[in-house]
């Protein structure tokens, strides 16, 4: 029963619904106990012909099962309700906790995958918190409410009546591993369906463009037809455990039928008795029915506790020191240092790391450029300085403190960088821009110097314009000059622009980069770009090759070095003037 183990602490937190459902349980089920008893009076008060004492246990049993009804609501409205309480408390726990992971793990775990643990594993768990459970207890009061009743008419006649039941422990054992295998590969087939949909409706233009769909369909389909597989061998498993629960409980309803009529023949039980004995194994047939559905809800929670448990289980690799050191506040530009620092990217190769023995300095407010060919170790610069990865070796430090000595929090407030690939939410454009950050006056400042404003009247809703997915109705270069704007208006100490530029043209880049001049002159930059024109003034230029720093100086000493900067210089150059022609 891991999954119980895995909601007892929610269960706790909703101890007085929980308390609450279960008392209308076993009231109502005290009160379905007692109307078969006058049931029995009604029948042997018509036989009789006592027609008072007949109309007035009738009566007693119409009020039972009107308040047994209302009792029965209660327990299925509290116990239901705290359920759903359960399950958003577990999905807000899973959101939180998945948010603060490293960036390997969304590397290697598929974001399909991700939503079918936070949707249908969910699912299931919630059913375990509220009809499993449910079930569970009220097949578990009734028995013991009723069983006591039907020895009170026959105890002879209530121990063959329940004889079959002894089969129940077996049934459960087998049949209940068999149907929690399969709960488990359908719900694993269940995030491979969700990561192809969720990774090839993101790139449906890319399908679309090398006319792919038909390709695409195939394999989805056989993706799909293996999930209908799975989930009929798991539905045939599920399908043998009730009927065979409902053939117990009909073995013993033949067996009171036989003995009891024999019993009232031989006036050992009355015509009512028999009648109540009856009820009373019919009202446990239900739940015997019901305890093989929960049983079933059961082995479903668990095979979801199984992959939920495997993702509480993961550990960030960047957390917080255990004695932080504090930043020194309100600094408007930071210095930058990097000792040494070797990096190689999770599971890649150990003999070509992408960062070795680079060592730089970035004065409080200076301006550093850094160039390189593709796969030179740019962006991964980048990725050590807001602690995306931590270095294997050497340090990287803010202020003269390493940064895995700082808050990460504190080291992301003091470093605003825009990534390379820009991604926007499906949210407003002012949303998007100020992400959290509340307008104090800086959004319009940030995105003039963004040269966003530009961008504005062409929108139908200017800043309230509601973006698609990934910022879709905007243009390459618009995402990026949003993404910029959204860096400045947190007015960081350090900005940091990896290839941030890409997407605009050459007039708007060196509009931007003047307009980005004068607004954070006082600040530490970073630029980071296979554009030449973009780290032309900067105080120092890195130049890298191979996760190595082969060159560093000002654009005119590098120029005059004649070495790896002036060959990219050129081939850039040829570029250009090719795509001109």
């Amino acid at each position: 029963m891991r999954a119980l183990r895995r909601l007892r602490r929610y269960f706790k937190r909703y101890a007085v619904a929980y308390a609450a459902g279960f008392a209308c349980l076993c009231c109502s089920n005290l009160l379905a106990t007692l109307g078969p008893r006058f049931m029995q009076h009604a029948i042997d008060a018509l036989i009789a012909a006592n027609w008072y004492a007949a109309r007035v246990a009738a009566w007693w049993v119409a009020g039972l099962a009107l308040a047994g009804g209302c009792l029965r609501f209660g327990m299925r409205y509290l116990l239901n309700g705290a359920s759903r309480r359960v399950e958003t408390d577990l999905r807000d726990d899973l959101y939180g906790h998945l948010i603060g992971l490293s960036a390997p793990f969304f590397q290697r775990q598929p974001i399909g995958d991700l939503m079918a643990r936070a949707t249908n594993d969910l699912l299931a768990l919630r059913m375990v918190a509220g009809p499993a459970v449910m079930y569970l207890v009220d097949t578990t009061v009734r028995t013991i409410m009723i069983v006591p009743m039907m020895a009170a008419i026959s105890p002879a006649l209530t121990f063959w009546a329940l004889l079959p039941t002894l089969g129940l422990p077996l049934v459960m054992t087998v049949l209940g591993g068999e149907v929690h295998r399969r709960s488990l590969a359908v719900q694993d087939q269940f995030g491979d369906v969700s990561s192809f949909m969720q990774e090839h409706l993101a790139g449906v233009r890319i399908v679309r463009a090398y006319a792919q769909e038909a390709a695409e369909t195939r394999s989805f389909h056989a993706l799909d037809a293996d999930y209908q597989r799975r989930n009929m061998a798991l539905a045939r498993a599920q399908g043998v455990f009730n009927p065979l629960l409902s053939l117990l409980g009909g073995i013993g309803a033949i067996v009171a039928l036989v003995a009891g009529g024999r019993s009232v023949i031989d006036g050992r039980i009355s015509v009512g008795g028999f009648v109540a004995f009856g009820v009373y194994l019919a009202t446990l047939v239900w739940p015997m029915i019901a305890l093989g559905w929960a049983i079933s809800l059961l082995q479903r929670g668990d095979a979801a506790t199984d992959r939920i448990d495997a993702l509480f289980a993961v550990t960030p690799d960047i957390r917080d020191p255990a004695q932080p050191i504090a930043l020194v506040a309100g600094a408007s530009a930071r210095s930058i240092r990097f000792e040494s620092v070797w990096f190689r990217y999770p599971g890649a190769d150990a003999a070509a790391p992408a960062l070795e023995d680079v060592t730089f300095d970035v004065a409080a407010g200076a301006l550093l450029g850094i160039v390189g060919a593709t796969g030179s170790g740019k962006s991964t610069v980048v990725d050590l300085m807001v602690r995306t990865y931590d270095p294997d070796r050497g340090r990287i430090l803010v202020d003269g403190v390493d940064l895995r000595s700082l808050r990460v929090d504190d080291v992301r407030r003091a470093i605003g960088i825009v990534p390379q690939e820009t991604f926007l939410f499906s949210e407003t454009l002012r949303e998007n821009v100020l992400l959290g950050t509340a307008d104090d006056g800086q959004l319009d400042d940030a995105a003039r110097t963004a040269q966003l404003t530009d961008a504005l009247p062409d929108l139908p809703n200017g800043w309230e314009t509601m973006l698609g997915e990934r910022g879709i109705n905007l243009s390459g270069g618009q995402r990026q000059r949003a993404a910029i704007a959204r860096a400045l208006v947190r007015q960081p100490s350090v900005l940091v622009l990896d290839d941030a530029l890409s997407a605009v043209d050459a007039h708007t880049e060196m509009e931007i980069l003047t307009a980005l001049e004068r607004a954070t002159a006082e600040r530490t930059r970073i630029i980071v770009s296979h554009r030449f024109s973009a780290v032309r003034n900067a105080d120092q230029i890195l130049v890298l090759d191979g996760g190595r720093i082969v060159e560093r100086g000002t654009h005119d000493e590098l120029v005059a070095a004649g070495a790896r900067y002036t060959e990219l210089l050129m081939r850039q150059e040829v570029e250009e003037s090719l795509e001109l022609q």
